[in-house]
């Protein structure tokens, strides 16, 4: 099978949007290059209706309440966004947990994510402050998105996985895979740990490797390892625009993933195009 099969409400489960004059994201700069500049959620809806996907998840680019509530400000405003994963200070549990109560009030609120990419430190994910809070998303039915955890931070999530069964992780990214690296059987090792745990799900999304090529041949390896660990009931379609907008946008990253989900049957398709999102993040 080719092609996507219809499906009246695919679902992008990772976008982002950011107003430079709003929240400072501190990683992102001139040297950046395009990125470097605002994307609003007008030119976000405009991305998506182009390739005929009807909503998205607005995903964190900044550690900092200011700018989760720009999200759901953003989310009270359009009706395509189906939900907001934004940020709670997990290194402080009281805290975390007043702003995790408070931002739960608002429907769209569905998910947390920390840049533990940018963080340092090696263990970020096993400070028993960090545990604590991730132990309250957990009871909370709260998930948690991990960026970016290749290479540094995939075994913790993979510990965290086992310490913590009941905390819905979401590897974002399918965790950076190494491709055409040595590294890339590494990788699959660590991901079948965070696999083993059946409450675990992962995002095909953000695989633009700088200098790597990206296709449909090119990602093949990395796709079917995903499919054997996860398969198509723990796994989402996502663009991670604008981040590919220095590789062509949002069109060129859709097809080729759309090409490889398109070889599914048409329910594991709806799973990956927007069926698993919506469960995991219990989008209402």
């Amino acid at each position: 099978m080719t092609g996507l099969a219809p499906d009246p409400a695919p679902l992008d489960a990772h976008l982002h949007v950011w107003d430079l004059t709003v929240n400072t994201y501190s990683w992102l700069g001139p040297q950046h290059g395009p990125l470097y500049t605002n994307f609003s959620p007008e030119q976000a809806q405009q991305e998506l209706a182009a390739c005929g996907v009807g909503g998205a998840i607005l995903v964190q680019a900044e550690d900092s309440v200011a700018e989760t509530e720009y999200m759901l400000d953003i989310a009270d405003r359009h009706d395509w966004v189906a939900g907001v994963v934004g940020w709670v200070p997990l290194e402080e549990p009281d805290a975390a947990a007043a702003t995790l109560e408070r931002f739960g009030r608002h429907p769209r609120f569905c998910g947390v994510r920390q840049l533990v990419h940018d963080d340092r430190r090696p263990d970020v994910l096993d400070l028993p402050s960090v545990r604590a809070s991730l132990r309250h998303l957990a009871a909370e039915g709260v998930p948690l998105d991990v960026p970016d955890a290749w290479p540094r931070h995939l075994e913790q999530a993979g510990r965290l996985a086992e310490d913590i069964p009941d905390l819905v992780i979401v590897i974002d990214h399918l965790a950076k895979p190494p491709r055409g690296l040595p590294e890339l059987a590494e990788w699959r090792a660590q991901m079948a740990r965070v696999a083993r745990n059946p409450v675990a799900v992962a995002k095909v999304s953000g695989l633009r490797r700088a200098g790597v090529t990206y296709s449909v041949d090119a990602l093949r390896p990395v796709w079917e390892a995903a499919l054997e660990l996860f398969g198509p009931e723990r796994l989402m379609f996502g663009s991670d625009w604008p981040m590919t907008v220095p590789e062509g946008g949002y069109r060129p990253t859709y097809e080729v993933l759309a090409a490889l989900i398109g070889e599914l049957s048409p329910a594991e398709q709806r799973s990956v195009m927007g069926d698993t999102a919506r469960r995991v993040y219990r989008l209402r």
